[in-house]
């Protein structure tokens, strides 16, 4: 076992944050092996600059009031938000092993009444962003003036719930609700291109009364902009960041393999995998 790298207050970079997302991703996929392990390098990136520079929570407090709520939509992306919980502090690192078993708090799926730090669980598709909305204008309600994000994917942008969510939100003025977009351009049925979203993201958002931009998901200085601009824009727009990433990310071998929704990791690429990210430690 790697030895825990230094947690959040510390000074670690975003680059070894998200590498080190994508090594715990890596691990839990070996205990398995099994999982969306291409989602899960792709958006390492979103996830280091929305743990480790974005959001304000406690780690050893998951439940505090005052904290940033992160919802995940895309319920399947567990294992991606298990690792940066496990780099945050939040679930311990040698609960890795438990990954997926019976009465493990880390099941594949992500569930909220199983996981500290788990917000909501996620699935059907298309569910998260009007759950967020719901939280959004609670928090406004009660004066309290956290931010909820809500990571959702590519695919669910083809639901219709999605869109009445995004109405919704821009009728009450929720300049509290950051959407995330993984567009990484699969789902399981193909190209998401190749399904409903075949026009640029941005100005849809935009026409539905959104603050939106469009970033490169795997370049981290440009996703810390994004984050940025989505705080402090000025008005009562709700903000949605769409972040392009590469399933796969980090791994050359995987990066170059037919992308598919579920991709296939043979039994002895999981730890040719670790080797390759043990081999480009960044400072």
């Amino acid at each position: 076992m790697s030895k825990p790298i230094p947690q959040r207050g510390s000074n670690v970079s975003l680059p070894r944050r998200a590498w080190a997302i994508r090594r715990h991703a890596l691990r839990m996929g070996e205990v398995q092996g099994q999982g969306y392990i291409g989602q899960a390098l792709g958006v390492a990136d979103v996830l280091a600059v929305a743990c480790f520079h974005a959001t304000h929570y406690r780690p050893e407090d998951p439940g505090w009031e005052g904290r940033d709520r992160f919802y995940l939509s895309i319920g399947h992306y567990a294992i991606a938000l298990y690792a940066a919980m496990i780099e945050a502090g939040i679930l311990p690192e040698d609960e890795i092993e438990t990954y997926g078993m019976d009465d493990s708090r880390m099941p594949m799926s992500g569930m909220a009444s199983y996981t500290p730090g788990m917000e909501i669980t996620g699935g059907s598709l298309g569910q998260g962003l009007g759950i967020a909305v719901g939280a959004a204008m609670g928090l406004k309600r009660k004066g309290n003036p956290a931010f909820v994000y809500n990571l959702m994917s590519d695919g669910e942008l083809g639901e219709g719930s999605t869109w009445e969510a995004a109405m919704s939100a821009a009728q009450h003025k929720l300049n509290n609700l950051i959407c995330l977009v993984d567009f990484n351009n699969q789902q399981a049925d193909g190209p998401s291109r190749a399904a409903l979203a075949t026009t640029p993201e941005a100005p849809k958002w935009q026409a539905f009364g959104w603050h939106a931009q469009e970033v490169d998901g795997n370049d981290l200085p440009a996703l810390v902009r994004a984050f940025d601009n989505a705080r402090n824009h000025p008005g009562d727009a709700p903000r949605v960041i769409i972040c392009n990433t590469q399933m796969c990310k980090g791994v050359p071998f995987l990066e170059a393999r037919d992308k598919t929704h579920f991709i296939r990791v043979d039994a002895d690429e999981w730890a040719k995998a670790l080797a390759h990210l043990d081999s480009v430690i960044p400072a």
